[in-house]
């Protein structure tokens, strides 16, 4: 029998791996339905509802990712003591993911995104959620759970959607507590607290987040590669990351560790539905770090992944053989 490839025998290695999510999980809820005509008591469309379906969206939908990698999640956030939050604990109970860093709060609601679509199309969105900060209760709480699971931990990933359990001094804490114990940590940042994540091992924007974190206007690195280097300079002397990958849409990837620069073209794909990429692709990355990857080769693995999940619609997790497959097609 052959021996597998350095590249199978990675993602078997996945399969040992634990990785801590640390940041803010909600509820994606869908409405699929048919509209086939206008309300009569205002200028928008009825819909006659199909199906409806809960999912694990954030970080918990990062958690999914992890776990169809072959590795072992550990969540750590704060949820609402409502129908939200029983609705997102269900939810991990029946993907079989535990909820043992999951703190439940009387003083903020379970972030809970309701979509609403008809012939292939969303009509509307709504957010039902708070965006302020823990509470010092509730960070301690946090923190708590965090010190639990963090000596299981191979990896730390950092999801931050700037919903409040990610403040800047629970952030610097949870980054000292990981750098304590060589435990690498990669980010999934928002712009409120874009620069709060110093000393981390990988911080991972896309092009817009780079811009509106350090606050400067450049284009697209095709356009304007001096300008969009500068920023990653810059970025790079705040955080002291030892990676930065950006994601750049349609036009790639970019990736520098020390000096060596990497771009990458965006794969040619059939776009369904960008939602979730980006947590297939913090996913991704942060197996490979964990693992001791070179920037190059995260990146283009990341790219592949986060392209795939594009071809499906809604938030859904990467599917690793598939993964397995194209990256082996694509001689990564």
């Amino acid at each position: 029998m052959p021996a597998p490839s350095p590249l199978a025998k990675l993602f078997a290695d996945f399969n040992n791996l634990q990785v801590l999510i640390v940041g803010d999980v909600m509820v994606d809820a869908y409405v699929w339905g048919r509209a086939s005509r206008l309300s009569p008591e205002a200028p928008v469309p009825v819909v006659n509802v199909d199906r409806t379906e809960n999912r694990l969206g954030g970080a918990a939908n990062v958690a999914l990712n992890v776990q169809a990698l072959g590795a072992t999640p550990l969540l750590c956030s704060v949820v609402g003591d409502d129908q939200g939050g029983d609705q997102l604990l269900q939810l991990l109970h029946t993907h079989h993911l535990p909820d043992t860093g999951i703190i439940r709060s009387a003083h903020r609601p379970t972030t809970f995104k309701q979509r609403i679509l008809a012939h292939g199309q969303q009509l509307v969105r709504i957010d039902s959620e708070v965006e302020t900060d823990l509470n010092a209760e509730e960070a301690a709480q946090l923190l708590a759970a965090y010190d639990d699971l963090l000596p299981r931990a191979d990896v730390v990933i950092f999801e931050d959607y700037d919903k409040g359990v990610l403040a800047e001094a629970v952030i610097a804490q949870c980054i000292a507590r990981a750098r304590e114990r060589g435990v690498p940590t990669v980010v999934d940042p928002k712009k409120k607290n874009f620069l709060a994540y110093r000393h981390c091992t990988l911080f991972k924007p896309n092009l817009k987040e780079l811009r509106e974190g350090l606050k400067l206007e450049f284009g697209a690195p095709d356009a304007d590669r001096p300008g969009f280097e500068a920023a990653v300079a810059r970025l790079r002397e705040v955080l002291t990351p030892e990676i930065v990958l950006v994601t750049l849409s349609e036009h790639g990837v970019f990736a520098q560790q020390n000096a060596e620069k990497t771009y990458l073209p965006a794969h040619l794909r059939t776009i369904s539905d960008v939602s979730g990429a980006g947590d297939t692709v913090i996913s991704i990355a942060a197996l490979c770090v964990a693992l001791g990857q070179p920037a190059a080769f995260t990146a283009a693995l990341a790219n592949l992944g986060g392209g795939l999940v594009c071809e499906q619609v809604g938030v859904v997790p990467i599917e690793k053989p598939l993964l397995l497959a194209e990256a082996e097609a694509a001689g990564l």
